[in-house]
């Protein structure tokens, strides 16, 4: 019997599986040419028949954006399924006039990623709390366990995703330690507090949480909006009637977005943006802005300018390079200057660890250890927050994608060592 650990997150996944020498290995997944250990958690859904003849098709991660972008208005993109998990308000959706339960939804996610059903122990991470304002924790977690068992999955274990994050750095613990643990994912931050306590009954004990919705996707959008959006009209007028108006901002907000910009490529917005560029005082780049949309450049846009941040990780400047017909960037970006355009991020990641230390009832010096997990955490402004809060030696990090499921199968092993079956929870 192995361990499978499963990092269902609202915008990447990893599946990992406990391997018979104790290693702990990533479930990797295909596409193309391409292997990777993570995948995006999305959904696309595409009608294959004809209009009064329904024959539904579906597809998960890189070919669920492939799908879509291929034809973003007769497709249906799914996103941050998870953050619906907690809300009594979504009961279900129709697609293609076909109705699916929430549940439903994500085990067809999780179906596609995992190994087939087996006897296998499953440990599910899920969150201190989970999202929305009104959310029911323990509806989410029933619902959670009801996507696994749609996907064909039974008596699956869930653990606390920050205790999985940390599991493998408590694990060296000699003695209790309270514990900050900062989990940066694509679209949320979150941050709990807990306390280890190694070889007693209770191992371990959530004290306090907090979470924004700010992470890799929000500084990929502040390097999109300064650097990319100017040079396709952002920020310049037309005159309607003689009259001087700024360019919409709107088409800036969704462009900055992969996925809205495909939604730009409605006959609507596109007669809309060549009817502002007749009379732009740059038409040029409103007619480029136009040629990416028409060509469903987004998402390569995108992943460029995600690698540009990666970059910044690993050195003071690095070059956005982007070309698509005459429209082509070539500029150098500082460490500086991005620092300064994610400011307001940091800002607000340093209200959510204030708010989970308040949750807590502790203060800065009361943390003995700070575990970062996540690719955001690799940004120097975002670990210089920690070091400069909370000193240097404190704070570590590791295994920055595949750390919370890694924790997940390592917790599944020493569960099963301790002769648990089923779900604990």
């Amino acid at each position: 019997m192995t361990v499978i650990g499963v990092d269902f997150g609202t915008t990447n996944t990893v599946v990992t599986s406990l391997q018979p020498d104790g290693s702990v290995t990533t479930v990797r997944h295909t596409f193309g040419t391409a292997e990777m250990d993570v995948i995006r958690s999305v959904l696309c859904f595409w009608n294959d028949g004809a209009q009064n003849n329904i024959l539904l098709r579906h597809a998960v991660g890189p070919a669920a954006i492939e799908a879509y972008l291929d034809d973003p208005l007769e497709s249906r993109l799914m996103m941050s399924l998870k953050s619906y998990l907690a809300q009594r308000s979504f009961t279900e959706t129709r697609v293609f006039g076909r109705p699916f339960t929430l549940e439903g939804l994500i085990g067809l996610f999780l179906g596609a990623i995992l190994p087939a059903p087996s006897d296998a122990v499953l440990v599910a991470g899920r969150p201190v709390r989970f999202a929305g304002e009104t959310a029911d924790d323990a509806l989410g977690e029933e619902r959670l366990i009801g996507s696994y068992a749609t996907a064909g999955w039974r008596g699956i274990h869930t653990a606390l995703e920050p205790e999985a994050a940390g599991y493998r750095f408590a694990r060296g613990l000699e003695a209790p330690a309270t514990v900050l643990i900062g989990d940066f994912g694509g679209g949320t931050s979150d941050f709990s507090v807990m306390r280890f306590e190694p070889g007693s009954a209770r191992p371990v004990t959530a004290l306090g949480h907090a979470g924004v919705g700010i992470a890799g996707d929000s500084f990929d959008f502040r390097i999109m909006d300064h650097v990319v959006s100017p040079r396709l009209g952002k920020g310049t007028t037309y005159r309607p009637g003689g009259t001087d108006l700024p360019v919409p901002p709107e088409y800036y907000s969704s462009f900055a977005r992969w996925h809205r910009l495909s939604l730009m490529r409605a006959p609507k917005t596109m007669r809309d943006i060549e009817a502002v560029a007749r009379t732009a005082k740059y038409p040029d780049r409103l007619r480029a802005l136009l040629r990416l949309i028409r060509d469903e450049l987004g998402y390569e846009l995108y992943r460029t300018v995600s690698g540009v941040k990666a970059d910044l990780s690993r050195a003071e400047t690095a070059v956005l390079r982007f070309r698509h017909a005459d429209f082509a960037i070539e500029e150098t970006i500082s460490r500086t200057d991005f620092e300064h355009w994610i400011a307001p991020d940091i800002a607000r990641i340093t209200e959510t660890v204030d708010a989970a230390l308040a949750r807590a009832g502790l203060t800065a010096d009361a943390i003995d250890r700070v575990f970062l997990t996540g690719g955001t955490s690799l940004v120097p402004a975002v670990r210089g927050l920690f070091t400069a809060r909370f000193g240097a030696p404190k704070v570590v990090g590791g295994g920055e994608f595949v750390s919370v499921a890694e924790g997940l199968a390592l917790i599944g092993r020493d569960r099963r060592a301790a002769g648990l079956t089923g779900n604990p929870a």
